[in-house]
């Protein structure tokens, strides 16, 4: 792949997880009371549910305390300690689409219990499709060894980063994801991250 490629990959549904909604939705226990609820949300969110990832490489290089990526600098401690022994990465953002912020935002007047598994089932979606398309990277990559994904907010990586990967990435176009002014991402369930590639020892 050339470093000002971007790539856009689709998913079929990956497993559901229901322990892991259950845990996001605060729920102790193996939360029996709620299993048909949440067998009638899952049913309900299948068809609204859409799985797309974007994705780019990018150089890294280091100058002092600015770590230079190629489509930005910053000069994040945290960030740069997440890709020591890493010399080119990859930046992605992943979505599983708007219809869930719908179904939340209509069940929030007339069922909140249901609104609230629907935000679990939203949160336990989109971390499932990070993790089979960073999976799927680790996969692909041979020689080199994937670290763990990196967001904006995390650490001292600045929220404000989103603004450099939607620009290297046009979010917009290939994903349906946007950037608002209070730079929180539109769909809500949806995520961008960066992840170093380091070379293995041989």
């Amino acid at each position: 792949m050339s470093m000002d490629t971007v790539l856009v990959r689709t998913y079929d549904a990956p497993p559901v997880r229901r322990g892991e909604i259950l845990r996001y939705a605060g729920v102790r226990g193996e939360g029996r009371e709620l299993a048909p609820l949440l067998s009638e949300c899952l049913e309900e969110v299948d068809s609204v549910l859409h799985y797309s990832v974007c994705y780019a490489e990018f150089p890294i290089y280091r100058t002092e305390s600015i770590l230079d990526l190629g489509f930005a600098t910053t000069t994040s401690r945290d960030l740069q300690k997440n890709l020591a022994g890493c010399s080119s990465g990859l930046v992605f953002a992943a979505t599983v689409g708007l219809g869930i912020d719908r179904l939340i935002a209509r069940y929030a007047r007339i069922s909140p219990t249901k609104a609230l598994l629907f935000q679990a089932i939203g949160a336990e979606r989109i971390e499932s499709l990070c993790e089979v398309f960073c999976r799927e990277l680790s996969e692909d990559q041979g020689e080199y060894l994937l670290h763990p994904r990196f967001s904006p907010g995390y650490g001292d990586l600045p929220l404000a980063f989103q603004k450099d990967i939607f620009a290297r990435l046009d979010c917009p176009k290939n994903i349906g994801l946007h950037l608002n002014q209070s730079l929180l991402l539109s769909p809500t369930k949806s995520v961008t991250a960066l992840v170093g590639r380091e070379k293995r020892e041989s």
